[in-house]
């Protein structure tokens, strides 16, 4: 290694002789041999001084490796920095909406939302404060911690976003993950809401996941050992979270099934591809208006495609970049509905809905965004007219346009316009978000 190091070192200062003398024709050649001699000398002097350094630490990491060490409960679990030190930050999100009509009781016919979907509270409001913790728990496991701070009726409360073990040595490509967490089905569904390009979900997502869907469960995941990516995995989950509500099958009321695929295209541009399935059980899921809601006994069957293609010069993201996003929804439910009056009636239909999104960065800090979203209701019957799942016969649509601008990676301010054709009266809405990051927050996904 020595050896090499040096003869690197002699062929640069060789390469730079040459150099200097096509500069300078009118040097000797004694001159020209005597600077090469100086080089030398100085550069060997720095070698053997690199050299007693790197033999200095292989003696204090040879004594550290042979001393003995006091074991406890946490060394003796723990390797890494992080073992002592988890990776720790926090999300500032706050936004204002201004809405043409009161956003009070909004409903799409033929879709009843549930979960947290629907619009955002107009005025000023504070969002969710994200406080995330993350670190190795030894050479085998990784652990995540999400918490919330959000405001309810005026009261601030923490409430348990996710918290899940994931291993980090399983073989074959495979790894597992236990505890509550954002389930692996479609694109946007796993990320969190700081990472969106919008303020809000796609139509689609509000009203078949009821925003996104989030349970506890298992999530085993294979990654496929060849250059092209390939994910297949699935879950098992708890099934107490929209669009699953009761826990049933003693407490294995839903699971998924998901595969990825993506690559690169020369140099500037990337791709993924998925396809997801979700099959949800309920016993008495509530939906539509507070004052007038539905409850729902039975199945739902959620079908996810979803494309993503991403360009940026040579990878060079911060400078400029283009995104473009899809995914199509259906959904297909069967089971029964109780309305208000206790009167029960047999549900089989299926619903349906897709978002496409292009943002555009075309220089540092700036960026520019159009979604287009639609939904649509199948026939349920006559026996549902005059209920909130009687559709119009139109196909419920929005137009959303942002603008966004990032002092750095870790502040946004985002400017939002949104034209809703979805609901009984069409709106015109506007919104202004801030987001703020201190501390460690872990790498988006693709």
């Amino acid at each position: 290694m020595k050896c090499l190091l040096r003869s690197g070192i002699c062929l640069l200062l060789l390469a730079f002789s040459v150099s200097t003398f096509a500069q300078d024709s009118n040097e000797s050649a004694a001159d020209l041999r005597k600077a090469i001699n100086q080089l030398r000398q100085e550069y060997e002097s720095r070698i053997q001084a690199l050299e007693k350094r790197v033999a200095e630490a292989e003696q204090q990491s040879a004594n550290s490796q042979t001393s003995p060490q006091p074991v406890t409960a946490a060394s003796s679990v723990s390797s890494g920095n992080s073992a002592f030190n988890p990776a720790m930050g926090v999300i500032f999100s706050g936004q204002a909406w201004n809405y043409q009509h009161d956003p009070e009781g909004y409903q799409i016919p033929g879709h009843p939302f549930g979960g947290e979907a629907g619009p955002v509270a107009e005025g000023l409001s504070i969002g969710e404060t994200e406080i995330d913790i993350s670190a190795n728990v030894d050479d085998k496991f990784t652990a995540w911690l999400t918490t919330p701070i959000v405001i309810e009726d005026g009261d601030a409360g923490i409430e348990l976003e996710e918290a899940w073990i994931e291993t980090t040595a399983l073989p074959a490509g495979f790894s597992a993950r236990v505890g509550r967490f954002f389930s692996n089905i479609g694109y946007l569904n796993n990320k969190h809401a700081h990472a969106w390009d919008f303020i809000d979900q796609p139509l689609a997502y509000q009203a078949f996941l009821g925003g996104q869907y989030l349970d506890d469960g298992l999530q085993l995941r294979w990654l496929a050992p060849t250059d092209l990516y390939i994910e297949l995995g699935g879950e098992v989950l708890r099934g107490d979270r929209y669009p699953a509500v009761g826990a049933t099958h003693s407490g294995i009321g839903s699971h998924t099934l998901f595969a990825h695929m993506g690559g690169d295209v020369g140099d500037s541009n990337s791709w993924l591809a998925g396809v997801s399935y979700l099959r949800a059980d309920s016993t008495d899921r509530i939906s539509g208006s507070v004052n007038d809601p539905l409850l729902f006994t039975g199945n739902a069957d959620i079908i996810i495609a979803d494309f993503t293609w991403k360009w940026s010069p040579y990878g060079n993201w911060q400078q400029k970049n283009f995104v473009f996003q899809t995914e199509y929804l259906q959904n297909n439910e069967k089971g029964d509905y109780t309305l208000s009056g206790n009167q029960v009636l047999a549900y089989d239909d299926h619903r349906s809905g897709w978002h496409a999104q292009a943002i555009f960065q075309p220089f540092p800090q700036w960026r520019f965004g159009a979604r287009y979203d639609i939904l649509s209701a199948g026939n349920p019957g006559l026996i549902f007219s005059g209920t909130a799942l009687e559709p119009l016969g139109n196909n419920p649509d929005r137009y959303s346009f942002m603008v966004d601008w990032s002092n750095s990676e870790f502040s946004r301010l985002r400017l939002q316009l949104t034209r809703d054709e979805a609901g009984l009266v069409s709106d015109t809405q506007f919104g202004l978000q801030y987001i703020y990051s201190i501390g460690a927050h872990g790498a988006h996904s693709f």
